[in-house]
């Protein structure tokens, strides 16, 4: 009962937090720990090194935050236990939280960052209304808490898909099967559709609405279209499908990497989607690019063309010091000045 009345009261007063998990893949102690639980034999993509890769570019995901949503209220630095040596610990707004100070202790060390993600309820102090950012994520233009939650609810775009795969030894298709799973279990598809039509066929999503009504007469959800991009959430949605499926929850976060076993945070959102309990956002708010396989970031950056970016590497083999310099040069064309997340 405390807990659902703190909750209230933070949404109440509108408080919005950021939450943003990183890792140092070039700290010994921590290689060390990884190259531990590594299974030598592992045939699929989930612990590669193009996931746990520093790009040195975290300065500007904080100055970012400061020049673009100065109303953030705090901001949670989730980390194995190391941080930047730049980083100014002292900040006010600025919450580091570790590994074990939330996740189950069974459940640790872990090198999975759905098991990080699927935990975040349990940090105490978090605000019931949350923003999570990948450290590949990056805010490149004013925001607004509207950008994120309208009167409560999360912003989000609802947008169908089917799923597919070209890559056999991929796990990630197979984490957002588990996702439907979930969902398909707990929610009928057409009555959510025609209990929620002005939210799935909106018309923020521009041409997009197509595939959602294209895939309307199809008898389960098959996929849920994600952008990649920063994610609004409610602590208390977390908690629901906890509650809902313990047992399901618990075993998808035991893998110590990514596995096929796993859900991830789309889950939520999916869920929340389901329950109608969000705003529709246009999908071209911000953009994903996969690095070495796309081209235009660095001008999407430089000329702000969207208010977020994703800087997505899924994979190893890319010529990664000319594009870090790019980079850099691209975010220095509009974050030039330190920030008070810096020392």
């Amino acid at each position: 009962m405390l807990i659902l009345q703190h909750r209230w009261v933070n949404k109440m007063d509108n408080k919005i937090d950021i939450v943003v998990m990183w890792v140092d893949g070039n700290d010994p102690k921590w290689l060390e720990e990884k190259n531990k639980y590594t299974p030598k034999t592992k045939k699929d993509n989930s612990a590669s090194d193009n996931r746990f890769r520093d790009w040195n570019l975290m300065k500007y995901w904080f100055r970012g935050v400061e020049k673009f949503a100065p109303w953030v209220n705090n901001v949670y630095f989730i980390t194995w236990g190391h941080y930047p040596k730049w980083l100014n610990i002292d900040n006010p707004k600025l919450k580091i939280v570790k590994h074990a100070d939330y996740i189950p202790e069974e459940l640790l060390p872990t090198f999975n960052s759905n098991v990080i993600e699927m935990h975040l309820n349990n940090i105490e102090d978090l605000e019931e209304q949350f923003i999570l950012f990948n450290d590949d994520i990056f805010l490149i233009k004013d925001t607004t808490p509207e950008d994120f939650f309208i009167n409560g609810k999360p912003c989000e775009s609802a947008l169908l898909g089917v799923l597919s795969s070209q890559d056999y030894n991929d796990v990630f298709p197979h984490i957002l099967i588990n996702n439907c799973a979930i969902i398909n279990k707990h929610f009928d598809k057409k009555e959510v559709l025609s209990k929620h039509r002005n939210k799935f066929i909106a018309k923020e999503y521009g041409k997009d609405v197509i595939r959602n009504i294209l895939l309307k007469p199809f008898v389960y959800f098959s996929d849920f279209r994600d952008l990649h991009l920063a994610s609004a959430h409610l602590k208390s949605n977390f908690d629901e499908i906890w509650k809902a499926e313990p047992e399901i929850m618990y075993n998808a976060t035991k893998s110590k990497f990514r596995s096929k076993e796993d859900v991830n945070q789309w889950l939520i959102k999916n869920w929340y989607m389901c329950k109608g309990d969000f705003v529709p956002r246009s999908p071209k708010w911000g953009r994903k690019f996969e690095l070495g396989a796309e081209q235009g970031e660095c001008d999407y950056i430089k000329k702000q063309k969207g208010k977020v970016i994703c800087l997505n590497e899924s994979s190893d083999d890319i010529d990664f010091e000319h594009i870090q310099k790019k980079l850099i040069e691209a975010f220095e064309a509009i974050l030039p000045d330190k920030c008070g997340y810096e020392k």
